[in-house]
């Protein structure tokens, strides 16, 4: 069995932090989103990997590289234009063959396993497995139809929805799926539709079975739904610990876990957390709070006399303030800086 990933989209409701390098690349709790892909593969003895890529991606490869660190070997597909999901698998094909493959989206992240596909495809003489969940606003999503257990609809954000199960963005495919995708048409959207694909296979009497996960999932595709993918994630990593990295400096701060702190920083006279990611490098001085927040790597906050939450500050951004009138969301793109002056009063 391989695995495919697919990391070729644009992530415009990522930006500015997408301009800069792809929103797969972008870390939770100080790990890209793609690593937990490749790693949720090798969990279930999957170690050839292809990742669908766009030319200009060119930071994926050197940071994946062959994919000896994971134990795999990574094979990069590309693709020219955002044509879909489907447009995708199917210019992968060359890659995968005859062979059945694990299907995820680079910019999702599972807290379960992907176990629950593998073992309903051996014990099941399917010909595809899609994992499910419930979701509160069905209208969002490609909803299942379940009929006696049996998956019989995948409609793409349904205005009338015949169920709160979502397909969340793990599949399992075996070669059929490739006849599917050669018979379809654009939506109206301009993309060819994974959900499209799976309806054709159902309605040729191919059959596909389902999975439900009860475990948290994002698709880390904007800034709220990164912020909140983080928070879950160091919640499972570190409880309501802190930890930090390899020749960092903490003087005379405040800790309230999870906090993850990376390599090589300095931060002195600050109250952090909860829910706060620090990447390698960045240096914070005299802060009076900074909680659920992303400082990527080499960022600097200095004399910050008010609290800083639901924020993300880019590599190499600079924040230096002295007003504790101020107050707000921050999201600063990479190597850019804010100074705010100290407020002068007017003598009474």
């Amino acid at each position: 069995m391989k695995g495919l990933i697919l990391c070729a989209g644009r992530g415009t409701r990522l930006h500015p932090f997408s301009y800069s390098q792809p929103k797969t690349l972008l870390p939770v709790a100080n790990h890209p989103v793609l690593h937990y892909c490749i790693r949720k593969l090798r969990e279930v003895g999957v170690h050839d990997i292809g990742i669908v890529i766009h030319p200009s991606q060119v930071q994926i490869p050197p940071l994946v590289g062959d994919g000896s660190r994971f134990g795999a070997t990574i094979t990069f597909i590309e693709q020219e234009e955002p044509l879909g999901i489907a447009h995708a698998v199917q210019l992968a094909q060359p890659f995968l063959h005859d062979e059945p493959f694990i299907l995820l989206l680079g910019d999702n992240l599972l807290m379960d396993s992907l176990h629950g596909l593998t073992r309903a495809f051996s014990s099941t003489s399917s010909d595809g497995v899609v994992m499910l969940s419930e979701v509160e606003r069905p209208q969002d999503y490609g909803i299942a139809e379940i009929q006696e257990e049996r998956l019989v609809s995948v409609e793409e954000k349904p205005r009338q929805p015949k169920s709160n199960l979502a397909v969340i963005g793990a599949y399992l495919f075996t070669k059929p799926i490739f006849e599917s995708i050669a018979t379809l048409q654009p939506s109206a959207r301009g993309e060819y539709e994974i959900t499209d694909a799976i309806q054709s296979m159902i309605d040729r009497g191919y059959q596909i079975v389902h999975t439900v996960t009860s475990g948290k999932y994002s698709d880390v595709g904007t800034i709220d739904r990164w912020l909140e993918a983080n928070r879950w994630m160091l919640t499972n990593d570190l409880g309501k610990r802190y930890q930090v990295g390899a020749d960092s400096i903490v003087e005379n701060c405040e800790i309230v876990g999870p906090v993850l702190i990376g390599d090589g920083c300095e931060i002195r006279n600050c109250r952090l957390g909860p829910f706060v990611s620090i990447q390698n490098g960045v240096r914070l001085n005299n802060c009076a709070h900074i909680e659920n927040s992303i400082l990527l790597e080499n960022s600097s906050l200095e004399d910050v006399a008010w609290n800083v939450t639901d924020s993300v500050f880019g590599r190499s951004s600079h924040l230096n303030g002295h007003s504790s009138d101020t107050s707000g969301v921050f999201l600063v793109s990479d190597k850019s800086s804010i100074r705010i002056p100290a407020v002068k009063r007017e003598e009474p």
